[in-house]
């Protein structure tokens, strides 16, 4: 076996350079050098950052008075289908302003939470992004005062806090718009049946872009599902599809509630796109990109909210009195073949 050329650097090395004891530079390097002469504790810090004791980190974080940590808590975001845009978008921010990101999920356990938040506290974390599953409003857990703290995905009630959250309802209206542009007059909407923000918001982006074209709202056009019951949505489209005048275009919730729609077009024997249109929301690509066709769909801007959040953090931890901000961030048209003008 070949030797280490380089073996890790360790404390007595930096304090043979500097010419103190090993128990001084160690005073030091933990921060606590209130009785040590400053010429002492620079030529320490100095031969800390020439030996690049601990990688450099040591002595840049007593420079700048930062550990260059950050972390990314959850409540289940690592456990869902956007985790990795979500921390792909968070990582690529953090590492190209030279910070560490920790990834820390709390499976919604309020005991593990504080846990978390505790243990990364004692480790002087710089900053903090709180991440939820879904566009919701929480309390944030007790996170201390003086961290800075963006929020992801979710709202504080008070909007205290910085957050970013999908712009729900553009996504709906620029959804139900591009039905209107491909000719549809008959547009249906397979809405969400549990409360959450993102139900009322894609409700009112889809009235709002069927009176901006001047198309009269049907209450007969709008069926409710539960987007995660395959059946309660085949079951919704059935009965939106029998209808004497039906829609030539359904807008839905989710691309779970557009599987279904798929299912129930299937059932009666319509084509889509020829003879039904469907527009989806949320761009999983195991739905989106799998379906027979491709569901044209509004892409959950995950990865972008990740990034958004962490720039965001850098710059609260680098000014501490920005104000907070309340960010929606975009939801892009993402094309695929669902799409077609009315039949006949």
């Amino acid at each position: 076996m070949g030797h280490d050329a380089h073996p890790p650097v360790r404390l007595v090395d930096v304090a043979q350079r500097a010419g103190v004891s090993t128990s001084t530079a160690s005073v030091v390097l933990n921060g606590k050098a209130e009785r040590i002469p400053d010429a002492t504790r620079q030529r320490i810090l100095d031969a800390a950052e020439d030996l690049h004791y601990r990688g450099n980190a040591m002595a840049r974080s007593l420079r700048t008075q930062r550990s260059m940590t950050l972390a990314l808590i959850s409540d289940e975001v690592a456990t869902q289908p956007y985790a990795g845009a979500l921390i792909k978008g968070a990582q690529e921010a953090a590492w190209a302003a030279r910070y560490v990101l920790v990834v820390a999920e709390t499976m919604g356990n309020p005991d593990r939470e504080r846990q978390t938040i505790e243990e990364l506290s004692y480790r002087q974390l710089d900053g903090i992004v709180y991440g939820a599953m879904f566009h919701q409003v929480i309390s944030p857990p007790a996170i201390p005062a003086e961290t800075p703290t963006v929020l992801v995905d979710a709202r504080d009630p008070e909007a205290s806090l910085t957050s970013v959250v999908p712009d729900e309802v553009q996504g709906a209206y620029d959804a139900v718009t591009h039905l209107v542009e491909a000719g549809h007059t008959r547009i249906g909407y397979l809405q969400n049946f549990t409360d959450i923000p993102a139900t009322g918001l894609r409700l009112e982006g889809y009235e709002r872009a069927l009176k901006d074209a001047g198309l009269e709202l049907d209450p007969a056009l709008v069926g409710e599902t539960v987007p995660e019951n395959r059946a309660v949505s085949v079951e919704a489209t059935i009965a939106l599809l029998e209808q004497p005048d039906r829609p030539t275009a359904l807008f839905c919730f989710s691309d779970r509630a557009a599987a279904g729609a798929y299912a129930a077009a299937r059932t009666l024997g319509l084509r889509i796109p020829e003879e039904l249109s469907i527009v989806g929301f949320d761009n999983l690509e195991l739905i989106a990109g799998w379906l027979d066709p491709g569901l044209t769909t509004m892409q959950l801007p995950h990865e972008a909210m990740g990034r958004w959040a962490i720039e965001r953090l850098i710059r609260l931890i680098d000014d501490p009195a920005t104000p907070p901000k309340q960010k929606l961030m975009p939801c892009p048209l993402v094309e695929r073949g669902s799409v077609g003008p009315p039949p006949g």
